[in-house]
């Protein structure tokens, strides 16, 4: 996964000056059709058909960061998501801001019924 510019700039702050920084207090998993890009970028989101970003606790074992428990979307309803090709981990329900970014090793195609999920351990975030 890679840091989106804004919070590469917010570690940055944090780390190496004064400048006060918000911390996040929520973290959510965001499923895409497309590259939302380093800037962080929402347009390619999915949306309706039951979508909603799920929230996300993650457990920090050295320099890997991992879902401490499984994520699962609602089933698509009324109509088909497409094909996932990346995910996100955004830090608010709806609007907010990326923290994090990364294209999935397989795309999901997900049509009326289908679950997204993601098992626990199987979202790794790591400092490199």
């Amino acid at each position: 996964m890679s840091l989106t510019n804004a919070f590469e700039t917010h570690t940055l702050k944090y780390l190496l000056n004064a400048t006060s920084v918000t911390r996040p207090t929520a973290w959510y998993v965001g499923l895409f059709t497309a590259d939302p890009t380093d800037t962080g970028s929402l347009s390619n989101e999915i949306s309706g058909n039951s979508y909603a970003r799920r929230p996300v606790a993650m457990a920090v074992s050295g320099a890997v960061a991992s879902n401490s428990s499984a994520v699962e979307f609602a089933a698509a309803t009324g109509g088909n998501w497409g094909t996932i090709t990346h995910i996100g981990i955004i830090d608010a329900s709806t609007s907010g801001n990326m923290i994090v970014h990364s294209a999935l090793a397989v795309s999901k195609a997900i049509n009326v019924g289908d679950v997204f999920r993601i098992p626990t351990g199987d979202l790794d975030v790591t400092a490199s």
